[in-house]
């Protein structure tokens, strides 16, 4: 998986994605979803370094089937917050301290 790591004032900014979506644009009714390099792209990782980013994150995007499946897994997600776009899937985390 991809992740992007930023810091803000307001905390962590995490973006997670399938390396497959990178660059893709998704469709679906009147959703568009662009996983673009720009916020997106990132340093390919393990799956263990996908779950201490998320775990650390104050803010995340998740795009792709198995990083938002992983999300799901450890209890950062519920499935009933996930949205289907297309052919991929798609899911915010927020923390609120």
């Amino acid at each position: 998986m991809i992740v992007n790591e930023r810091r803000t004032p307001d905390g962590l900014l995490v973006a997670v994605c399938d390396p497959e979506v990178l660059g893709e644009t998704f469709e679906e009714g009147e959703i568009t979803l662009t996983v673009t390099e720009e916020f997106y792209g990132g340093e390919a990782v393990e799956e263990s370094a996908v779950v201490d980013s998320l775990a650390r994150a104050t803010v995340a995007n998740i795009v792709g089937t198995r990083a938002v499946e992983l999300a799901i897994e450890e209890g950062f997600i519920e499935e009933a917050n996930v949205l289907e776009v297309d052919s991929t899937r798609h899911a915010q985390l927020l923390r609120m301290y």
